[in-house]
Formats: C-alpha cells, sequence, structure tokens
C-alpha cells in the first residue's frame, strides 16, 4: 500500500485503517455497497452549459474535485454565479445567456476538458479571451481543437506551438463540416459547443465513437443532433435554459473499486448510482474477457444519462488483448486494466494508445515505467502496451508525475498478494476522486487480527 508523504511505507500484507493511522492485518475478504463521486465529464460540461443559461440552473451528484472546480472558476471570470462545490450539497448556477468578457486569463489549471470545451463555447462569443493553465495542461495538444474552430470563423493565436496560452477571439460563425483525424470526445464537444452557442449546423465525421455525454446533455437542452454511422449534425434548434441535471457516478473511478474487488481473496461488493453510458462501458467486456464478470443491474435513466449498481468480486485473472478500436470507450480505464494484466495468468496487449500520450502524463510510457519498477515485465511497442502477468511479490515506488489515474490504479495493485508499492503522490487523486483512499478502505471486510 502507499503511504503519504514523510510517512514510511505500510508493509505488505497490512492496509491502513482509514481515519485510524494504525495498521490492521489486511483484509482479504471484500463486501458492501459503495458509491464513487459524480462524474468528471458530465459535471464539465453540466457547468458550460447552464453557465449560459439565463435563469437559476441546479446540479445535482457533481463532482467536488479539482477538475471541475477549474472549470467552475472561468465560469465565474466569464460572469456566471456558481456556488461551491462542496460534498453532499447541489451546485446552483445563476447563468446569463451570453458570457462577459473576462478581466484576466483564464486558468483552466490541469482540466484539458475545461480548456478545450470552453474553446468551442468562446468561438461563439464577440470577445478576445487567453486560456493557459498549468505545466502539464501547457504541454498538452491544442492545435486538433483549434483549426477547426478557425475553420468555423474564430481567430485563434497561440504562444508556444501545439499548447497553451492560446488567445481566441469569437464572433459569427458558419456552418462546418469537419472529418475528425482522431476519436477525440473533446474535439467533437469543442464543435458541438461552438455550433450550439453560435446558432449554426455542424456535421462531424469521427473515425471510431466517443463518449456521447455533450450530445445527451444537448438533446436535454432541446438540440436535435442526427446520427448515422460515425457521422453526427447538430443543427441550431434548441436553446439554454434553466435546467434541473443529475450527474450519475463516474464509472472510471468505480473502475478502481472494481479492480480492487477483482483482486482480493474472496467477495463481491456492489457499487451504486453509476452511470452506465454505452460509450464508457467498453472496459466491462475487457474485464469479462479477463475472468472479471461485472453485472449490471437496476438501470434507471435521469437527465439523459443511464446509471445502474455493479456488481464485482474476487477473480482468477485471465492476459487480455485490447484492440485498438476497443480504446475510445476505455481510454481512462486503461491504467487500472494494465495493473490488472500485472497480475493475470499471461500475456496481455493493449493496442492503439496514442491518446495515452497526451493525458495529464505521458500515460503510455508511465505505465510501461513504473510496472517495470515494481518487477513486472512490460514493454512499449509504437502504440501498443505489452505486459506480463506474474504472482510474484511485486515492491517498488511508483511515479506518478501527478497523474491521479496512474496513482489510484498502483495504489489498487498495491493492495494485491505480497505487493509492497510506494505512490509519491497519492494526494493528486483528488483531481477526480476526493477520500478515494478511505473508500478503498472501505471494501474490505473487517476480520481478527
Amino acid at each position: 500500500m502507499f503511504a503519504g508523504p514523510g510517512k514510511d511505507t505500510i508493509p505488505a500484507g497490512r492496509i491502513a485503517e482509514p481515519g485510524s493511522g494504525r495498521l490492521t492485518t489486511r483484509i482479504r475478504e471484500v463486501g458492501g455497497t459503495h458509491h464513487v463521486p459524480g462524474d468528471k465529464s458530465i459535471t464539465h460540461r453540466a457547468l458550460l452549459l447552464t453557465a449560459l443559461a439565463p435563469g437559476r440552473s441546479t446540479i445535482h451528484g457533481a463532482l467536488h474535485a479539482d477538475d471541475p472546480r477549474s472549470t467552475a472558476r472561468v465560469v465565474r471570470q466569464l460572469g456566471a454565479e456558481v456556488s461551491s462545490l462542496t460534498a453532499g450539497r447541489p451546485v446552483v448556477v445563476a447563468g446569463h445567456a451570453r458570457f462577459s468578457r473576462p478581466a484576466a486569463s483564464l486558468n483552466c489549471g490541469n482540466s484539458g476538458t475545461t480548456a478545450r470545451l470552453l474553446l468551442g463555447l468562446l468561438a461563439a462569443q464577440r470577445f478576445e479571451a487567453t486560456l493557459t493553465g498549468d505545466r502539464s495542461l501547457r504541454r498538452r495538444p491544442m492545435r486538433r481543437v483549434t483549426e477547426p474552430l478557425v475553420a468555423m470563423g474564430a481567430r485563434i493565436s497561440a504562444s508556444r506551438g501545439d499548447g497553451l496560452p492560446v488567445t481566441i477571439r469569437g464572433g459569427r460563425l458558419h456552418d462546418l463540416d469537419w472529418r475528425m483525424p482522431v476519436p477525440s470526445a473533446q474535439i467533437k464537444s469543442a464543435l458541438l459547443l461552438a455550433a450550439a452557442a453560435g446558432r449554426v449546423s455542424v456535421t462531424i465525421r469521427q473515425p471510431a465513437e466517443s463518449r456521447d455525454h455533450t450530445e445527451r446533455m444537448l438533446r436535454h437542452f432541446g438540440f436535435e443532433i442526427a446520427t448515422e454511422g460515425d457521422t453526427l449534425r447538430l443543427l441550431p434548434t434548441g436553446r439554454f435554459e434553466p435546467r434541473e441535471i443529475d450527474v450519475p457516478g463516474d464509472i472510471s473511478s468505480a473502475t478502481f473499486l472494481i479492480g480492487a474487488a477483482a483482486l482480493a481473496s474472496r467477495g463481491q461488493i456492489a457499487v451504486t448510482g453509476v452511470g452506465v453510458n454505452p460509450t464508457r462501458t467498453g472496459f466491462l467486456g475487457v474485464l469479462a474477457r479477463m475472468n472479471v464478470p461485472v453485472r449490471v443491474v437496476g438501470v434507471v435513466e435521469s437527465s439523459g444519462e443511464p446509471r445502474g449498481t455493479l456488481i464485482a468480486g474476487a477473480s482468477e485473472l485471465r492476459a487480455v488483448t485490447v484492440a485498438a478500436a476497443e480504446v475510445p470507450s476505455l481510454i481512462d480505464e486503461i491504467p487500472m486494466l494494465a495493473c490488472l494484466a500485472a497480475r493475470a495468468a499471461g500475456t496481455s496487449r493493449f493496442a492503439g494508445l496514442a491518446e495515452l500520450q497526451v493525458k495529464e502524463s505521458d500515460r503510455l510510457r508511465l505505465l510501461a515505467d513504473n510496472l517495470r519498477r515494481i518487477g513486472v515485465e512490460a514493454a512499449v511497442e509504437d502504440e501498443d502496451l505489452i505486459i506480463e502477468g506474474t504472482d510474484r511479490p511485486l515492491s517498488g515506488r511508483v511515479v506518478t508525475q501527478g497523474d491521479h489515474r496512474i496513482a489510484m490504479a498502483f495504489t489498487v495493485l498495491g493492495t494485491s498478494r505480497a505487493a509492497r508499492i510506494r505512490v509519491d503522490d497519492p494526494r493528486c487523486a483528488a483531481v477526480s476522486f476526493p477520500g478515494f483512499a478511505e473508500t478503498l478502505g472501505a471494501l474490505y471486510r473487517k476480520r481478527r487480527r
């Protein structure tokens, strides 16, 4: 298990009792019903769209974490009133039909979703604004979004190549027909939001399906979006009006709890209220091939998004091959799947992971490097990750580079038998999963010391 900064590594075979500071003998059995924080992708979109809805909107279940707080901060700079993002409280947004010119640069923190989706909305605003972010975000590519926005009529300049800071001056936009070079929900969403805010049509041809939260939320606001195969077209039929939005639990966060259950000796857990949007559940098929069947029960729909309960338990893991075509539907789950592959019988291959290289870190290299650091044979071949599963003791220090999903995935791997893994920055999990360590610890049944 990991230890926090300034603390000794917790020995293998032991787990910290959340909130107590004491050590208990490792509890191998998992159980109980658990919850995960609100979906990060949906929270971002809810904050951005309600900020353009004149009147008061209420967002229930929003993620109260660093990235959504970055979105809340920048929409406040643009004139919206947003209540604090606090656990257990709805977020109230008082929006306006148009954004106001910001008095300073818009700092998107570490959130690529904030930057790219906001560029789409700003393309329709008739003023100049500059977007920036932290060191990690400033390294991430923006041209894939700015290029089609320029084709729609926005004027955009970057001071340092392909990354932030970027200055955009929006205005009158025109219809666009765009073929995306890579499947990306953020590129697609930026164009859809620009078209919706600018009252124009956009046709998007994508090489493969990507998550469709933006389409669902725009339909919730009355916009017509037609789909045919991998092509979709938005017509400017809706309008931004105050809404009640329910945000389901984040399925990407639930992945870490399911991974911990799979690595346990016995037992099963239920994770309730989780978003089960079909464009986000690709990892369930991969888990089934790894001998981790996950049942989805009690599915209902709210605010255009399905949610349900995931039930999973201890498993004998098998190696898996993941094709490049599967990756867009499980891109955020790759770190946890890779760590499960480290404990699976056989050699696993994850193909076509180029998109991992432009996340919060170069996740592809970082995954391979950290697996090798703790004693797992792993290699990168072009855009593929190859992992040789092992039941040998694992030990070593994991370098996260501040990447929350790397931190959580290796923390979960540290719960496996004969593991002594230290994560250098466990606190970065708060980017998407506040209280992660406590939630993870709560999975385990307390037994005799």
